[in-house]
């Protein structure tokens, strides 16, 4: 049998669907350099493991030499997609968008190459904020509400009674005409952008006559099982300490071993489906598998050294039943009290007010020992924080004392 090429290799691995086939794009990709596309939705500064799917084949396209860009929906985020959402989701204003991209960008510098041929980034303001009414009519007329309506998401809200946003119920148009706009030759995006990206393909036909290829990607679970997700509080994310990402990574379901080593890693396919395969006839450990899986992941954001010991902590923590070793942060100036909602936004290890009174309501979290189950003012100096399983900080004076 015939062994794949570099780019059939590319357009297989982690790929969910493309459109209009496989044939074409890869015909088209060995003939000419594209220029492809991702949106980005900057509704929370993180990038999580999900995210990185799509970051990485790109950055695998990078390095063939095609063009990336990477558009900001800065103008988009101020209307709120609402994939995979049950209800209307929260639109975020332009201060939030604008702190968004720029946390964005420096967790999408750990995948994609800035340095030699970095990728275009554009904001959809810089058009949409030019667009005429007589324009937003137009692109509206090539569209039927009914097609429209056959979202997924639509429906179910529809047979539940729950309310349709006019803004939601557009923004397909909205994302599509990002395609237009930027003249693209393919974009990329997770399956749950399927919808949005396929609006874009049409309009490149009629307003271009060009084909635009989709590659659409799986959504990833997260460490509850359930699609990755900031709403789910289950996301591993790319800046999290490594102590932290090897942590969850061991919490993750045995089932979704083989699709992490698969969608998160360059471990050969030819070693994958060894360890799928020791896994099914439980000849290996799903710890074992675990423990090389959250190494391969952490070194690839963290480096060797980080995995190895944010492994051996593991090992400590989990395994002999040692206290885990806090984070030292260096305290605010002239603070020695504070909130302690206040204190674990300072941690960056939560993203919200809200999330934060959520996990101490919870009791996820301790101080010194005792669980916290409301809000109080706590001293910042000898203080440990404990915030779930796998995360424990100190803050200190400064961090010269300790080093």
């Amino acid at each position: 049998m015939k062994s794949m090429d570099e780019l059939e290799s590319i357009l297989s691995r982690g790929v969910d669907s493309i459109y209009p086939s496989s044939k074409l794009l890869l015909e088209k990709l060995r003939k000419q350099k594209l220029r492809i596309y991702l949106g980005i939705d900057l509704t929370s500064p993180n990038i999580h493991l999900g995210h990185s799917i799509i970051l990485r084949k790109l950055a695998q396209f990078q390095k063939l030499g095609h063009k990336i860009i990477l558009v900001f929906g800065d103008f988009t985020g101020m209307v709120g997609d609402p994939s995979g959402k049950g209800t209307q989701r929260k639109t975020l204003n332009r201060e939030q968008v604008k702190e968004n991209s720029r946390l964005y960008k420096n967790q999408i510098e750990k995948i994609i190459d800035f340095d030699k041929d970095p990728p275009d980034i554009v904001f959809n303001s810089d058009w949409w904020n030019k667009v005429s009414a007589n324009q937003i009519l137009d692109m509206l007329s090539h569209f039927t509400v009914q097609q429209l309506l056959e979202r997924d998401m639509f429906q179910e809200r529809l047979e539940k009674k729950r309310p349709i946003a006019a803004s939601e119920f557009l923004y397909p148009i909205l994302q599509g005409y990002d395609s237009v706009a930027i003249d693209t030759d393919m974009e990329v995006g997770g399956t749950d952008q399927t919808f949005n990206m396929l609006i874009g393909r049409d309009f490149m036909k009629i307003y271009k006559n060009k084909e635009k290829f989709v590659l659409t990607f799986p959504l990833l679970e997260g460490t509850d099982g359930r699609k990755m997700s900031k709403s789910f509080s289950n996301t591993i994310d790319l800046n999290e300490e490594p102590n932290q990402m090897f942590g969850k990574l061991m919490s993750i379901k045995d089932d979704l071993i083989v699709k992490y080593f698969t969608l998160l890693t360059d471990v050969g396919l030819e070693e994958i489906n060894k360890i799928e395969e020791s896994l099914k006839t439980k000849t290996a450990n799903p710890r074992d598998a675990k423990i090389k899986l959250a190494s391969e992941i952490v070194k690839l954001y963290h480096g060797e050294l980080a995995a190895k010991s944010a492994k051996a902590e593991f090992e400590r923590v989990f395994q002999k039943g040692a206290a885990p070793k806090p984070t030292q942060l260096e305290k605010p100036k002239d603070i020695d009290r504070a909130k302690l909602v206040d204190i674990l936004i300072w941690s960056r290890l939560i993203e919200s007010k809200g999330e934060a009174r959520r996990l101490i309501e919870q009791g996820a979290i301790d101080v010194n020992g005792d669980k916290i189950t409301e809000d109080r003012e706590i001293p910042l100096r000898g203080t440990v924080i404990r915030i779930g399983k796998f995360n424990s900080i100190e803050f200190v004076e400064s961090l010269k004392e300790i080093k």
